[in-house]
């Protein structure tokens, strides 16, 4: 299973970022290798549709899980019409957000945020 997290950085010392659609990068953990792949947000620099342009990766990369923030109304649609469950925490490092995940210990998100406006 392969889970991404959004992150301020590409080191498991490295916090998470709470902004899904503009994280500079996903660190994705694979649960089966222990692997950790970095991959540079496409939304990061999108000009709109940020959480669109985010989500839209985390699909084409096979994802089944998601650790972030928050997410706007488009990602979470995009995110649970492709079964990819998605998980909140608060600004800790990748490596105890893992942790946390593996004890069973996030809070999974059901709705959406609000709609970014700007």
């Amino acid at each position: 299973m392969k889970i991404a997290i959004s992150a301020s950085g590409k080191n498991l010392s490295d916090l998470l970022d709470k902004r899904f659609g503009r994280c500079e990068f996903f660190q994705v953990y694979d649960t089966d290798t222990k692997e950790i792949k970095i991959l540079q947000n496409k939304g990061n620099q999108a000009s709109g549709g940020a959480g669109i342009a985010a989500a839209n990766q985390i699909v084409d990369e096979d994802i089944q899980a998601i650790i972030t923030g928050n997410l706007g109304p488009n990602a979470f649609d995009i995110l649970s019409e492709n079964s990819i469950k998605a998980y909140t925490c608060e600004c800790l490092d990748i490596e105890e957000i893992l942790s946390k995940y593996d004890k069973k210990e996030l809070k999974e998100i059901t709705v959406s945020g609000p709609k970014h406006q700007g």
